[in-house]
């Protein structure tokens, strides 16, 4: 990576393994986890990249599956950017268990692999769906760095990203002692801390999917935020949580930490219920990916939305807010 700056700022990305709690923390519980990796990508600030989740590669003939004309042209897209990596919140595949299913995402993103674009995905619902043991063995193969880790690291410059499985306990456990010593010991140049899982802290839908779609947020997802907040108070960097699950772009701030929901990777979208607080508005669907860029002592994120409705690619950014890390403030106030 390249040089890491002196300023910490957390950034949080969720990735998950089960709409219900099936998946969760039960059964993946118990079986053994091996010991997570801790990833190094060479790269300095200023760098960028990408994240997003729920693109359900799988056969494109089946549109109820998701909508593979804008799953391939977001993939596209982001490739003609040129990210310094993509980061993947979960649902990367439609049925896990399928083999069929990996190797359609093996074509449809081959334009990565042309252009050694790293991929760090955390792993949501349907990429557990069915046999856990293929379903793992499938996604491990397409990312063998991680070492069959199912929640690892990786320092990018003045970032650390903490990828994160939302089928197991995120504050318990294995899982949630490491999420904390690693927050706990954070090291002294880390700016921001992006943390990646599928399941949404905060989400304005719901399971009552009054505009025809959405998830309510669930308890373990929610004592991960409120753990995240009492850190935040005492951190010098400042934490950015990425999810997805909920198929449409939402933006969230609690006691310091930011939350962004990005599920809008191709699996059929839908309007959601907003809260009239909720710093972005929208009764639409939207289709879209977030560019982050990462730079001393702050970040910028952009959503890009994709319109496919008449069969032309109308592209806008309706949202963009930037985060500076708490020491980067201080040092603009004089302090």
């Amino acid at each position: 990576m390249k040089l890491l700056q002196k300023f910490p700022v957390i950034i949080l990305f969720l990735g998950c393994i089960a709409c219900s709690r099936s998946h969760s923390q039960g059964a993946a519980t118990s079986q053994p986890t091996p010991e997570p990796v801790d990833l190094r990508l060479q790269v300095s600030t200023p760098f960028h990249f990408v994240t997003y989740a729920d693109s359900r590669f799988h056969d494109p003939r089946d549109t109820e599956a998701a909508n593979p004309a804008v799953r391939q042209a977001l993939v596209q897209a982001i490739a003609q950017t040129s990210p310094d990596f993509v980061s993947f919140g979960g649902d990367i595949v439609y049925d896990g268990n399928n083999k069929e299913d990996w190797k359609i995402w093996d074509s449809e993103t081959s334009v990565w692999r042309e252009k050694h674009i790293p991929v760090y995905p955390a792993l949501g619902n349907h990429d557990l769906h069915g046999n856990e043991k293929v379903a793992l063995a499938n996604y491990f193969e397409r990312f063998p760095e991680l070492k069959n880790s199912r929640y690892y690291s990786v320092r990018a410059a003045n970032s650390l990203m903490l990828v994160l499985d939302s089928s197991l306990d995120e504050t318990s456990g294995p899982q949630g002692l490491w999420l904390k010593q690693k927050l706990d010991r954070l090291p002294g140049d880390v700016d921001f801390v992006f943390i990646l899982l599928h399941h949404p802290p905060y989400t304005s839908s719901s399971d009552m999917k009054m505009f025809g779609g959405g998830h309510s947020a669930r308890s373990p997802e929610l004592a991960m935020a409120k753990m995240l907040e009492a850190r935040q108070q005492n951190l010098r960097a400042r934490i950015v949580v990425f999810s997805g699950h909920v198929h449409n772009y939402e933006r969230h701030e609690h006691g310091g930490v930011m939350y962004l929901v990005s599920g809008g990777a191709g699996a059929h979208a839908y309007p959601i219920e907003r809260a009239p607080g909720d710093p972005f508005q929208s009764k639409e669907v939207n289709y879209h990916y977030l560019a982050v860029q990462v730079d001393r002592g702050s970040v910028k994120i952009t959503m890009h939305r994709l319109d496919l409705t008449t069969g032309k690619a109308v592209w806008t950014e309706p949202d963009s807010v930037t985060i500076s890390a708490p020491a980067a403030n201080a040092v603009a106030r004089g302090n």
